[in-house]
């Protein structure tokens, strides 16, 4: 949120939001007072994200700020000799290359015992397998790697569920009633972090809480010292939890703004400050838009996979008036709809911040002669549609167009006929119709070099 709309939120409403939030769980977050800001400033309070209601359809709620360090009602326990030899063990679910150059996911699981364990992997499983169904996901998987990490409970289960009064014992400390409102599932970040830590990298967090009841959070501020995007909390057993996973990916790796608004609720009726940061979200109407070659215009009037065309739709952002959002109803507002047109786009463009489409199997720091060969490793992109990346080959900058497609080159089909070094380069491409920032479409490029020699 940016801090106009922050301080905006932050106002004498804030007793009434935080009523209207416990009662018609419709808003959440509220105003931060003199005390809360204390404790913000000392690091103890996070801003996170509230699903929508289970059966309202809304993506999310709202935010509110919550303790970083989660509830201190039940503290743990000491694990057996058994119970330590399993907690911490990591596990990579999904192999796609190398961590420097792919998009890495760290899933936990909290209240899960030891003996809960192989269920736990079977849930990361099932719901990476869910977000993988979602576009851009489904197209891109091969740029993610995927590891859990096991968190031993002493207890299973999860506080809060089926009441505020059931409170159990478990690794990351998770609770729902969060806040007093019982959808949301928050954690203690520090225990997360602990074992986050154990991962060889991490771009994304991901953590299931051993549970069929409806909830989940998304902690969408970066990490400082282990520089994940952010942390997504769902429900392990409940069909929605997945799509909450996705909405909330939405804001932290395609840095898109909520397509949901708070009609009735004062402070929110009317935007009035300038032009928002997030890409799916602007003051401009959509002749503006296009007379002004701004925010999404490249995308006005398309038919978009959430349904219906791309346009300014009034509503968004949090406020009902005064922004507009470019679908009527996509992810980012309702769950179980596609992102639309250009929340596939920032999407993308947040996969790429993180991800290179080609990593070298020969080794680059030292000149190749004329028996070895240079090798590269290109994903496969797994979309309907059966595109693939655009591989090509360069000798000190000029292509060498017989090589197109390939993957490795010897140093002798480069026909050398002197005794100087040269620059043998291989380029990845990603052409998607998908994007059409010229910005972005910059970033769909990855390149390796060699010197090579007779």
């Amino acid at each position: 949120m940016d801090p106009v709309r922050r301080a905006a939120g932050r106002s004498v409403w804030r007793g009434a939001l935080a009523a209207l939030c416990a009662t018609t769980a419709l808003v959440a977050a509220g105003p931060v007072g003199a005390a809360d800001a204390a404790a913000d400033t000392a690091g103890s309070r996070v801003e996170v994200e509230i699903p929508g209601p289970e059966h309202g359809g809304a993506a999310g709620s709202g935010h509110a700020r919550v303790p970083a360090a989660g509830s201190p009602a039940k503290a743990s326990g000491r694990l057996s000799p058994a119970e330590r030899q399993a907690d911490g063990e990591v596990t990579k679910m999904i192999d796609n290359g190398s961590t420097a150059d792919r998009l890495d996911v760290v899933v936990i699981g909290d209240g899960y015992t030891a003996a809960e364990l192989g269920r736990f992997h079977t849930d990361a499983e099932q719901k990476w397998a869910e977000v993988t169904a979602v576009e851009p996901y489904t197209t891109y998987r091969n740029l993610f790697n995927v590891w859990t990490v096991d968190a031993v409970s002493r207890e299973s289960g999860v506080s809060g569920d089926p009441d505020p009064a059931a409170v159990r014992d478990t690794a990351l400390g998770s609770y729902f009633w969060c806040e007093n409102i019982e959808r949301l599932l928050c954690i203690d970040q520090p225990k997360v972090d602990a074992y986050v830590s154990k991962a060889p990298a991490a771009d994304l967090v991901i953590v299931l809480s051993n549970s069929a009841k409806y909830g989940g959070a998304g902690y969408n501020e970066p990490s400082a010292t282990l520089g994940y995007e952010g942390i997504s909390t769902a429900s392990a057993g409940h069909p929605k939890s997945g799509q909450v996973a996705i909405h909330e990916t939405g804001h932290s790796l395609g840095k898109l703004a909520d397509e949901y608004f708070y009609p009735g609720v004062p402070d929110y009726e009317k935007y009035t400050g300038p032009e928002p940061a997030e890409s799916n979200s602007s003051v401009l109407s959509a002749d503006r838009m296009a007379a002004q070659r701004a925010k999404w215009y490249r995308w006005l009037g398309e038919e978009s996979p959430d349904g219906g065309t791309v346009g300014a739709y009034e509503g968004g952002n949090y406020f009902v008036t005064g922004l507009n959002r470019p679908t009527d109803n996509s992810l980012m507002r309702v769950l179980g709809k596609p992102f639309n047109l250009p929340g596939v786009e920032s999407m993308i463009g947040g996969f790429y911040q993180h991800a290179r489409i080609v990593t070298p199997l020969t080794p680059t720091d030292r000149t190749l002669r004329l028996r070895h060969t240079a090798k590269a490793s290109v994903p496969r992109l797994a979309g309907a549609d059966g595109r693939q990346l655009v591989v090509r080959w360069y000798l000190d900058g000029r292509e060498l167009k017989r090589f197109q497609g390939r993957t490795e080159v010897s140093v002798a089909e480069l026909w050398l006929f002197d005794l100087r070094t040269h620059r043998l380069s291989v380029t990845a491409e990603d052409r998607t119709p998908s994007v059409r920032d010229p910005k972005v479409v910059r970033t769909l490029r990855s390149t390796v070099d060699w010197n090579v020699r007779l």
